[in-house]
Parts: structure tokens; C-alpha cells; sequence
């Protein structure tokens, strides 16, 4: 990608993106992270800081590397049967570009569904997506997934949102 990659590049990307998701293609998703990409999920509405608070969920690649391998693994008692999971994704949207820097944020909202056995669980959110280019290709620098209800007393979420 020579050139700044366009509006639609950038959805698609993030498209894409839930798709691997949905197929449990992993490690092709984990691929998409920068190295020092991160995956956020607040626990507080309208949370500025991961560090300085609790999140559900704050993890760089090498977590998110041992949560997939975790879910792989046929030793993960609490996947039998396994999660699977269904992303409905609302048109994203390019929220700010930096053509010089090669930065984009998109925010998109959605319903996600993940489903295990005989239960299904349905979390409506927001995923704002912190990208980059790097070596022609659009990578993710962060995800933020904002859970409508996040400081509910939520179940265990399995899967990425």
C-alpha cells in the first residue's frame, strides 16, 4: 500500500477483521495487531486510562497470544463445547486520519453474540479501532471495545469482542 489507504480500505479492514473473529481464525487475527498492539475493554464508562484503572480486559499481543493458545488448547476444560461467537456490525466509520503519520481511528458499533453449549449471550458495543500502516499493511495499534453495559456484573466473556 504505496499510497494512504482509503476510507473503505479502512472499513473493510475492520470488517475483515470481525469476520476472522467469527471463523475463529486466531492466529490470522492476532496477526493484524502491531507488536506493541493492545486490546482494551474499560470497566468504567467513559475510562481514560487503562492503567490507572481495572479493565475487563487490557492485553498486549503476548496476552492475547496465551488467551488463543489457551482457547486452542483441547486441556481448557471451560471450552467444552467451545464458545463461537457472531459480530453484527453497525457501518464503521473513519473518525480521524493522519495520512502523514499513517494513523486511523474508526468507531464502530455493534451487537456481538457469543454462544457455548445451550447459552447464548448477547453484548451490545463500541469498537474503536487505533490503526496503523506498517510495511504497506494496516495493522491494529489498539482495539477498545466499550460494553454498553460495562460496569454491569457481566459473565465471563470467552472470546474477543
Amino acid at each position: 500500500m504505496s499510497t494512504h489507504p482509503s476510507d473503505q480500505q479502512l472499513i473493510d479492514f475492520v470488517i475483515r477483521e470481525a469476520r476472522l473473529l467469527d471463523q475463529q481464525q486466531l492466529d490470522t487475527w492476532l496477526d493484524l495487531f502491531t507488536e506493541d498492539g493492545h486490546y482494551w475493554m474499560p470497566v468504567e464508562w467513559g475510562q481514560a486510562d487503562p492503567r490507572l484503572t481495572t479493565s475487563l480486559m487490557y492485553e498486549d499481543k503476548f496476552l492475547l497470544r496465551l488467551r488463543i493458545d489457551r482457547l486452542k488448547s483441547n486441556r481448557t476444560f471451560s471450552q467444552s463445547p467451545k464458545s463461537r461467537c457472531h459480530h453484527v456490525l453497525q457501518m464503521p466509520q473513519v473518525d480521524a486520519r493522519d495520512d502523514a503519520g499513517r494513523t486511523y481511528i474508526t468507531w464502530t458499533p455493534l451487537h456481538y453474540v457469543e454462544s457455548r453449549g445451550d447459552l447464548q449471550t448477547l453484548y451490545a458495543a463500541w469498537a474503536t479501532h487505533h490503526l496503523a500502516v506498517i510495511d504497506d499493511q494496516i495493522r491494529i495499534r489498539l482495539k477498545r471495545v466499550d460494553l454498553i453495559n460495562c460496569d454491569a456484573a457481566l459473565g465471563s466473556i470467552q472470546l474477543f469482542v
